[in-house]
């Protein structure tokens, strides 16, 4: 069973979530402010965290920092009142895997949580199969049709990432932690070029996904039907 951490200082919307969520099957943690639910983080065993923006101690954005700095794949949901595009941008680039936004449905709550965890165990494992096209990354091979694609480290690594995510935007800056890492010196031109040798080799029209440009964000990986 999954266990959540629900982090808001609303003690309502914490009971709303924690009903819903519990119903679903989920266990759960809660804290009231940022300080608190990093600690559970980082003492406890945390699947996904569900937190809010305007917390006493951290505030979302200090929390979401403070957990990508040692994991980099644990999901996190983002449930805030805020709803410009800039919110949504900053959390997307300091590692917020979906965002959803104050009032929402709990029905919708409860999908979302379950797509983020789906994804988890996807990038957890060794293997992933989009269509024809395979990626080990126990060997670091790709195949199309049992055939063998040449992909350098880092273009694997980047598609990897991509194709275990379906549909999840990820910004430049991500993509640079994760696949480079935090000592990297360069700039988002060079995720450009390698999203642009991807899409050379898996442009054809009867290719299973296509990596899409989400304009102003980032890129991501779609499937084709």
């Amino acid at each position: 069973m999954a266990t959540i951490l629900i982090a808001d200082d609303d003690d309502n919307i914490r009971k709303l979530m924690s009903l819903y969520l519990r119903q679903a099957g989920y266990g759960l943690e809660q804290a009231g402010d940022g300080t608190q639910a990093l600690s559970i983080v980082e003492n406890g065993r945390i699947d996904l965290v569900i937190l809010d923006i305007r917390m006493p101690g951290l505030d979302g954005w200090e929390l979401c920092r403070a957990i990508r700095r040692s994991d980099a794949n644990l999901p996190l949901l983002m449930v805030t009142a805020k709803a410009e595009s800039a919110h949504k941008i900053k959390g997307f680039q300091l590692g917020t895997d979906d965002y959803l936004t104050k009032p929402f449905d709990p029905a919708e709550l409860v999908l979302r949580v379950k797509a983020l965890l789906k994804r988890s165990l996807v990038v957890t494992s060794q293997s992933v199969e989009i269509g024809s096209v395979t990626l080990n990354r126990r060997t670091f091979q790709a195949t199309r049709g049992g055939a063998a694609v040449t992909l350098p480290l880092k273009e694997f690594d980047l598609l990897f990432l991509l194709a275990s995510h379906p549909r999840q935007i990820f910004t430049r800056e991500q993509l640079i932690r994760q696949i480079w890492g935090l000592d990297y010196a360069g700039d988002g031109r060079t995720v450009d070029v390698h999203i642009s040798r991807l899409r050379e080799k898996f442009g054809g029209r009867d290719e299973p996904f296509r990596i899409e440009t989400a304009r102003g964000l980032g890129y991501r990986l779609i499937p084709e039907p």
